[in-house]
């Protein structure tokens, strides 16, 4: 090593240099053969902190934590009471659900247990799970008999995620885990322990949910064994289900079925100002053969021919445009966000309705009536309306600009007199303005004459131009060339 740094011409600070040592310091932590494990002198500060007065100490708490996320298990879960207190339009209060994360939090990152570095010759383990807000995943290798941590990791579950079925949420928790520690797994053997044995099935299962289908096909990328254990036997505990379910049992083995009974869509509709989504009959029909009662022949013809256009994948509806475009469809209380984003966003301009109707298919959203509401949307801009309309006289004096092809322009002067070569006193140059290609011919005069002749030999070869550019001597400009133009 130091024979290398010597051939580069690097210089080594020796203050700072130690050699043969057993174990180090970085970024508070101390380092050595058993792991990483947490610096004692550098936790005072953290064991002494207040509870935050505001939502700026909040943030700056949860910021300097989530920098250790890696290190504290189950950071997501948590860290969700103090999330809250970020919302916009919500009251500070820290109570006592916020006390205790704030306590727990601090808790961790003065106890953060031995994290082992990865072997690579060794298979890996990873303990999934899910409850019903959020998913989470320990990644760690068994040493002697005993399993050693690598890598925590956990995420909440959004609106739609929290209705999946458990079979669902938990499949989700080792797409997640495998997501994420991808870097690790991916020319590794896993071995996944999880406690719901329907997952052991469903990764040979054909008949299936498309969402279920495409996650399998995630994971085939992977040499994966799944194991089930029960609560008990996990030696990573199953943390969030026993938070959720304190009171829970043993575990019964859930057969996965073809059918998850509590997870069908029976029918798409609004219940507030009976608002419902422009494209609720064709979802309806989709997923349900749903189909109002009251419509006409006609209408009942036209829907058929446009339903095929339509496909629903949960929790949203998408289009395939007539140019093979897959759009997803939106509900009337989001095309107000996309057109203000499309329009006065960071990449708007606030330019026309038409270039903004075009900037949202762009984007791949679709309604019927996309212009139409481009349009009232651009016709109802404050800060258009404030500015006042653009005429002519506000605009810079532009020239326009003519597009030519090749050989459409040539520019033409004589070179001359010079001394007698030949009988030659003249040289007549003709260059094409886009190629910059000369053509040159030696000539005994640089009468109109002469350049008659060179130029139907220039258009013979070259097509005729649409301008010639010249000084306007009387040999270019004279009756003889206009009779031959």
């Amino acid at each position: 090593m130091l024979a290398r740094c010597e051939e580069t011409n690097l210089v080594l600070d020796w203050e700072k240099c130690h050699f043969m040592v057993k174990e180090g310091i970085v970024l508070g932590h101390k380092i050595s053969r058993a792991g990483i494990e947490v610096d004692r002198a550098k936790i005072d500060v953290i064991a002494k902190l207040p509870y935050p007065t505001n939502v700026k100490g909040v943030r700056s708490f949860l910021g300097h934590v989530g920098f250790y996320r890696r290190f504290i298990k189950d950071f997501s879960m948590i860290s969700k009471p103090m999330t809250q207190l970020l919302m916009k339009d919500a009251k500070f209060d820290f109570s006592n659900d916020y006390k205790k994360a704030f306590n727990i939090l601090k808790e961790k990152l003065t106890t953060t247990p031995i994290i082992i570095s990865p072997d690579w010759n060794e298979p890996f383990e990873l303990m999934c799970d899910a409850s019903d807000f959020a998913v989470r995943a320990v990644l760690g290798q068994r040493i002697d008999g005993k399993f050693k941590p690598i890598y925590y990791a956990s995420k909440t579950l959004n609106n739609s995620q929290e209705h999946y079925t458990t079979t669902e949420k938990e499949l989700l928790a080792v797409v997640f885990s495998f997501d994420k520690f991808r870097q690790y797994l991916v020319l590794s053997k896993t071995v996944v322990y999880t406690d719901h044995s329907a997952l052991k099935y469903l990764l040979s299962k054909e008949d299936a949910k498309p969402r279920l289908i495409r996650w399998v096909l995630l994971l085939q990328g992977f040499d994966i064994e799944i194991k089930d254990k029960k609560e008990e036997e996990n030696l990573a505990a199953d943390h969030l289900s026993r938070l959720e379910n304190p009171d829970l049992g043993t575990f019964t083995k859930v057969e996965i079925t073809d059918e998850f009974s509590d997870k069908h869509l029976m029918k798409l509709k609004a219940e507030l100002n009976n608002d419902e989504p422009w494209y609720a009959d064709y979802i309806n029909y989709i997923v349900g053969k749903i189909i109002p009662p009251n419509w006409t022949p006609e209408k009942r013809r036209r829907f058929f021919s446009q339903v095929k256009n339509y496909f629903w994948d949960e929790p949203y509806a998408f289009k395939i445009c007539s140019n093979n475009v897959i759009r997803r469809c939106v509900a009337r209380n989001e095309i107000f966000e996309i057109l203000a984003h499309c329009y006065s966003g960071p990449t708007g301009g606030h330019h026309s309705a038409s270039i903004t109707g075009r900037k949202v298919y762009e984007s791949g959203f679709y309604w019927p009536s996309i212009f139409k509401d481009a349009k009232n949307y651009v016709m109802k801009c404050d800060a258009c309306q404030r500015s006042g309309n653009i005429s002519s006289r506000s605009e810079m004096p532009q020239n326009n600009i003519h597009v030519c092809d090749v050989f459409d322009i040539w520019g033409l002067d004589f070179m001359g007199p010079f001394l007698n070569s030949k009988g030659n006193k003249y040289i007549l140059v003709a260059v094409d303005y886009i190629l910059k290609w000369v053509e040159a011919q030696a000539l005994p005069t640089n009468d109109a004459r002469v350049s008659i002749r060179f130029l139907r030999r220039l258009f013979a070869r070259f097509g005729v131009p649409k301008a010639l550019i010249s000084d306007r001597g009387t040999h270019f400009c004279n009756s003889q060339l206009e009779k031959a133009l």
